[in-house]
């Protein structure tokens, strides 16, 4: 009976504690679908300057309604052009943290070289900055290399990035070295020990790099409103802050619509962020 009590106590915290993670996801929906004279009505108190008092919340709309997302996929075409940045910016910098950071990962688990302790800590050193210790630096080399306002000012210092070279790096060294020296003694060569053993035994690794990364990317903010000037070279991340309390429901609409490419993301790379867990705990 005491076990049973125990498992109850604990069911019920964590079910309240997702239900508060899963609830401001809730309103969001909720809110797309609510007109802007009832959101206007709720939101006032914190949209409108000059207004005292408390939000108020409706779980259902006393009207619901489409416009929000009408208006949205057929009358806005900015909100397709950052859509759009959004997507060709998030995946070049994927394809190319893939590109550099794998083998780069690889290098600093397997390989001796000098200066290879000083030169990881030094990415360990990078990757705790945040972006705005780097800001004026990364901002006179874009300016240098005519850079400045282009996408490739912000997919190139992306690509580069530390981060998944890290979480890469933990995983390739979690792979037994003895399987390593029987394929050295079977005459495996580098390429073939990459792609044949490190690839498919640091895959968890690799994907949960890809995860995180294109959850960082695709609602970056900061870079864009930095390095870039032209609205039409915007992502969607900078759509969001047009949006004022006269069309207050555009903004929980856009919203919805710009979480489910990161939903189904998360949703298909969480066996492999699980595993690559998991894979931590490999011992030679």
């Amino acid at each position: 009976m005491k076990k049973k009590r125990v498992s109850a106590v604990t069911g019920s915290i964590l079910g309240f504690l997702a239900f508060l993670t899963v609830l401001p996801a809730a309103l969001l929906f909720i809110g797309s679908f609510t007109g802007d004279g009832e959101l206007g009505e709720m939101l006032r108190p914190v949209l409108q300057e000059g207004q005292e008092g408390f939000v108020q919340w409706r779980l259902v709309p006393l009207y619901p309604t489409l416009k929000q997302y009408v208006e949205l996929l057929v009358d806005s075409p900015s909100f397709f052009t950052m859509f759009w940045n959004s997507v060709k910016l998030t995946g070049a910098i994927i394809i190319g943290q893939l590109l550099v950071g794998v083998p780069a990962a690889w290098g600093f688990s397997q390989y001796r070289f000098w200066g290879k302790r000083v030169l990881f800590l030094m990415y360990v050193a990078l990757m705790m900055m945040p972006f705005q210790v780097l800001m004026l630096s990364d901002y006179l080399l874009l300016d240098y290399l005519n850079l400045l306002d282009t996408h490739l000012g912000l997919i190139l210092p992306a690509v580069f990035s530390t981060f998944p070279v890290f979480i890469m790096y933990r995983f390739f060294t979690g792979i037994p070295k003895a399987l390593i020296e029987a394929a050295r003694l079977d005459g495996a060569g580098h390429l073939e020990i990459f792609f044949k053993i490190a690839l498919p035994l640091g895959s968890p690794g690799i994907l949960s790099a890809v995860v995180l990364g294109f959850l960082e990317y695709w609602n970056f903010i900061e870079q864009p409103m930095a390095f870039l000037k032209t609205k039409s070279l915007w992502p969607f991340s900078l759509f969001l802050p047009q949006i004022g309390f006269d069309n207050a429901g555009l903004a929980f609409a856009a919203s919805v619509v710009v979480m489910i490419p990161a939903l189904f993301v998360f949703a298909a790379g969480q066996n492999y962020l699980e595993q690559g867990i998991v894979s931590m705990g490999i011992k030679e």
